[in-house]
This record gives structure tokens, sequence and C-alpha cells, in this order.
């Protein structure tokens, strides 16, 4: 007893201090290989696209992290040298250490198109996916479910549970999510509006720590929710701001004492064995998800980040 009562005054006094929370997260990029490439034919990349994701996988090679891309493959185009060229990006996030998983051929909507056409483009999904990392010795193991949103019914999201599994897949959710996609299109607005520089470290400068409130109000909810700093799964896509931005989201992750870790080693706390029950139109973060299936009161969700409305302007969006 006399040891604890020691222990409780030095800790009170600061002379000692109680273990660190175990905080680690799993690093997972969406819409490869570029957000901002459409499906169809396939134009050449431009010369800042080139010069964007150079820079991304720049970051990824000298970081070493782990990180997990998910790829759209409609936006590889159908032949022709530009069709070549974006494969060899999904390359380079290889050659980088990246993962690849599969998020649908067309970043289709589950909830617009019906699970049939959904079943159908996750296997489009995989024509160029399987024999590049076949190339490797590896093979998709990872689905990520475009806009999150996965499916109105329970019977319709366990069938398609049973369909990922028929063939390899397990799904990849997301505990910390943000706006991160209109925060891009801002900075992307102002790149093809003569990119002046001011705004563009604006956004640069107000992005980071608003991600890291993001992140800070996800550990918060973890901890109310669980009791615990849960292994987090963090979405990002890949785009210009994020390639420009990623040592700094990195270094803000050192900050808060986060260690990088595959998306499996994640994905092995037990939390993420809860059933996701949510059979709403939107694709909210599991955490949420598992929150809503308790039936927590609205007062549990507040004091979320909130983009700005500047930044909502330059991205010509009215509301998150």
């Amino acid at each position: 007893m006399r040891l604890f009562s020691a222990l409780f005054l030095l800790l009170a006094a600061g002379l000692v201090s109680a273990a660190a929370p175990d905080r680690r997260i799993a690093i997972t990029v969406d819409d490869l290989p570029w957000a901002s490439l459409g499906d169809g034919a396939g134009r050449p990349l431009d010369a800042a696209m080139r010069e964007h994701h150079a820079m991304l996988m720049a970051a990824l090679r000298a970081g070493g992290d782990p990180v997990i891309g998910f790829v759209n493959e409609g936006k590889l185009g159908f032949e022709g040298a530009s069709r070549e060229e974006r494969i060899a990006m999904l390359r380079d996030w290889l050659d980088a250490g990246a993962e690849l998983g599969n998020h649908t051929r067309g970043h289709v909507d589950l909830h617009a198109v019906g699970l049939e056409a959904y079943q159908a483009d996750i296997l489009a999904g995989e024509q160029v996916l399987r024999p590049l990392l076949a190339e490797r010795g590896q093979k998709p193991r990872w689905f990520r479910h475009p806009y999150l949103r996965a499916g109105t019914s329970a019977a319709d999201k366990a069938a398609l549970s049973a369909f990922l599994a028929e063939h390899g897949y397990r799904i990849a959710p997301v505990t910390v999510d943000h706006s991160d996609w209109i925060w891009a299109r801002a900075y992307r607005n102002v790149l093809d509006d003569g990119a002046d520089e001011a705004t563009l470290a604006r956004l640069r400068e107000g992005y980071v720590p608003y991600m890291m409130a993001k992140l800070e109000y996800y550990e918060r909810f973890s901890i109310a929710l669980l009791g615990y700093a849960l292994p987090q799964t963090w979405l990002l896509h890949a785009n210009e701001l994020n390639a420009a931005t990623w040592p700094a989201l990195m270094a803000g992750l050192d900050a808060r004492g986060y260690r990088r870790v595959a998306i499996a080693e994640a994905m092995a706390d037990p939390a993420y064995a809860r059933e996701d029950a949510y059979t709403g139109r939107w694709g909210p973060s599991w955490l949420h998800r598992w929150a809503m299936a308790e039936k927590k009161p609205a007062a549990f969700y507040a004091g979320e980040p909130e983009t700005p409305r500047w930044v909502l302007d330059l991205a010509g969006v009215d509301a998150e």
C-alpha cells in the first residue's frame, strides 16, 4: 500500500509519468493512380500531375512507412501510352513499398447502382490489379467502399461481405474521416487558376492543423466509446495537396506519438470485429457506426472540426 501511495504522490508531482497511450495508425490512400483523373479514353498526364505524383512517391520512399493505396482501374484509361503511364504510376506505389487494394473500377456508389452492378464493378476493378500484384508474388487482399457507402440493408451488407470473402477480400474500414477532398479541390482550383502561391500556402498551412484536429477528435471519440486509443485507420487521397503536405502530415503524427502500422496490424484490434450495422445513406466513420449501434445521444458526437468557409468557397462547395 505504501508503494502505491508513493507512486501516486510522484505522479501527482510530475516526477514520473504514466505510460503514454499506444497510438498506432494505418495510412490508407484512395483513388489511385490519381484522384482527379477521370474515367475514359485517357488523356496524357500533364507535367504538373507528374510532378505531384513524383513528389508523393519521394515522400513515401523517404518515410518508409506502411501504406496501402486503393485503385480505381477506370482511371487507367483504355489503351495506348497514356494507359501504360498510369499503370506505371501504380508500379511506383509498389516500388515505394505500398500495398494495393481494390476500390472498384469506376468509384461507383453502391447505394446508387445496386448490389449486382457493384459486385461486377469490383471484379472489373481487379483486371490490372491482380496480374500486377502477381508479378511480385502478391494478390489483392483489401477492399475499400467508394464514399464509404456499404449498404442500406442488412441483407445487402451480408451478401456483399460474402462476395468479398469469396474473392479473397477483407473490408478496409475508416475510423479517421474528414473532408480532405474539399481542401484538395480548393487547392486544385487555385492551381488551375494561375497557382497563386500565397493562396496555395494558406491552404497548406491550414490543412495540416485541420487534419490533426480531426485526428484528435477521433482519438477522444475512441477513448469515450471504447475506453482506449484504438489503432486508427486514416483515409487520405492521392492528390496534389497531400503530395505537397505529406511530410508535414507525418510530422504531425510524430508529434502526437503515432506509430505507422500496416492495416492488418490495426485491424487485429478486437474493436474491428464489431458488426457494422449502419444502413443509412451516408458513409460515416466506423467509430460513428459503432456509436450509433450503441444508440449514443447526439451530444456524444459533438466537437468535430469543420472545414472553414473560405476553403469551401475556394472549392466551390456549399457545405460539407
